[in-house]
C-alpha cells in the first residue's frame, strides 16, 4: 500500500475512524441505516463465504444497532475467519397494530423451508434447502405463539406475520 493511501499505517486507521463517525452522525440525523457486506470465492471461483453488517442508527430511539449477517464467523480458538455451513441472514423486525411482522432475507428458500421456534421473547428461524441453511436468533419486543404466524416467501424475501 503507497503512503498516503486511506489504508496506510495509523494514520489511516484514524482516517478511517473519523470517516465511520462522520458517516454514523449523518445517518443517525436521518434515521437510516448502513450496510456493507462482501464475498469469499475459491480458487475454483465457487463462493465460499458471505459476509457483512448492518449498522441502523436513531430508529426508534434505540441508538446505534450493529447487526452481523453472513456465514463467516470467527474462530474464536485460532483467531482466523471460518467459513459455516449455516448462514446469519439480514432480518428486519416491524411492530404493527396487530402483529409483529419479520422480514429475511433468504435467497433459495421456500415457505415450507421455514421453521419456527419461540421461547417467551426469543424466535428463531431456521431454513434448510439443498446447500442452502440459515439460521437467526432474534430478540422480540414481546412474545409470540410460532404456531400462529403466517409465513410467505417470495424471491429470496420471507415475511412472517405473527398476532400478538
Amino acid at each position: 500500500m503507497k503512503r498516503g493511501s486511506s489504508g496506510a499505517g495509523i494514520g489511516g486507521i484514524l482516517k478511517g475512524l473519523g470517516d465511520l463517525v462522520d458517516k454514523l452522525a449523518e445517518i443517525e440525523k436521518q434515521g437510516e441505516e448502513l450496510r456493507r457486506s462482501g464475498e469469499l470465492r475459491g480458487s475454483d471461483g465457487r463462493l465460499r463465504g458471505i459476509y457483512g453488517v448492518n449498522v441502523r442508527v436513531g430508529l426508534g430511539g434505540e441508538g446505534v444497532q450493529v447487526e452481523p449477517f453472513g456465514n463467516l464467523k470467527p474462530d474464536r480458538t485460532a483467531g482466523d475467519a471460518m467459513v459455516h455451513e449455516i448462514r446469519e441472514p439480514v432480518c428486519d423486525v416491524f411492530e404493527e397494530e396487530d402483529h409483529l411482522l419479520i422480514v429475511a432475507e433468504m435467497p433459495g428458500v421456500s415457505q415450507a423451508d421455514v421453521k419456527l421456534e419461540a421461547d417467551g421473547d426469543l424466535l428463531t428461524i431456521e431454513a434448510n434447502r439443498k446447500d442452502r441453511k440459515y439460521r437467526k436468533e432474534l430478540q422480540l419486543p414481546r412474545a409470540i405463539d410460532p404456531t400462529r404466524a403466517a409465513i410467505s416467501a417470495n424471491n429470496g424475501v420471507v415475511e412472517i406475520r405473527c398476532p400478538v
